[in-house]
């Protein structure tokens, strides 16, 4: 938490050890001392439930390092991603951390850290099938499960021609895949190669879209501090080797770089 002093110790002390606007006083937030963080809890590897029922992922070791840095007490908020963006405005939390793609449509309402991940879109196919599509024109005419409100969604939708299936989360149109009830599935390419990895699901990668696309911590456009701050700590956790600590940790390689 960070501490206040009187009279002209707080600028002195600011100067003297080169302290930028950041940690001279603590961002804006909805209840002093908590940053309170919107995410789905169930989109694994980036935010989930462990065995023992605890929230873990990539997403929630970065925002519980950036409230770290921040002086703030990390609490989380979990909500479906249809509705994510929406209980940003109304105030249910102060900032997203879950794999928010920064895009230019968003960026009209939604305010956006700098980026701290890239990834692809990538096709999802069953593993035992012969279906093996490189682009999406290879998926017209087939039933494609995705995330409803998902930026994956649109660009499916923009393709055209496809049967797109919207769900609430990953899990849900992964399990109508797996059952055959799906043609493919549509999501991150991270995202794929950890299902593949550690979760034994009966899947696989097939083509890589696009280019990579970069994922930013969401906020309220007009919380100004919020984003000065948040931009610092997120430069601190990549200077002092926390990132990647944490990227290595959940996949093995450096996620800050297109």
């Amino acid at each position: 938490m960070t501490k206040h002093f009187t009279g002209l110790t707080l600028p002195l002390l600011a100067l003297t050890l080169g302290l930028g606007s950041a940690h001279a006083a603590a961002p804006s937030t909805l209840q002093k001392g908590v940053l309170k963080i919107g995410m789905e809890g169930t989109y694994a590897p980036f935010t989930y439930k462990d065995d023992k029922g605890n929230l873990t992922g990539f997403d929630v070791d970065i925002a519980r390092a950036v409230a770290a840095k921040l002086g703030l007490k990390a609490e989380f908020v979990l909500t479906e991603w249809s509705g994510i963006l929406a209980g940003l405005q109304a105030n249910k939390y102060d900032v997203i951390v879950n794999q928010v793609g920064i895009t230019a449509e968003r960026q009209k309402t939604i305010g956006f850290s700098q980026p701290y991940a890239y990834s692809n879109p990538q096709i999802i196919v069953k593993k035992t099938g012969s279906f093996s599509p490189k682009t999406l024109a290879d998926l017209k005419g087939k039933r494609v499960g995705v995330g409803l409100g998902s930026n994956f969604e649109k660009q499916l939708r923009d393709a055209g021609g496809i049967n797109v299936v919207t769900y609430p989360g990953a899990p849900e149109y992964l399990a109508d895949l797996a059952a055959g009830r799906l043609d493919a599935a549509f999501n991150d390419r991270l995202l794929v190669g950890y299902l593949i990895k550690s979760q034994n699901l009966p899947v696989r990668g097939a083509g890589v879209i696009g280019d990579p696309e970069a994922v930013g911590i969401a906020m309220k456009k007009t919380n100004t501090s919020l984003k000065t701050a948040v931009d610092k700590a997120l430069l601190q956790l990549k200077a002092d080797g926390t990132y990647a600590k944490i990227s290595r940790k959940w996949f093995g390689q450096d996620v800050s770089k297109p």
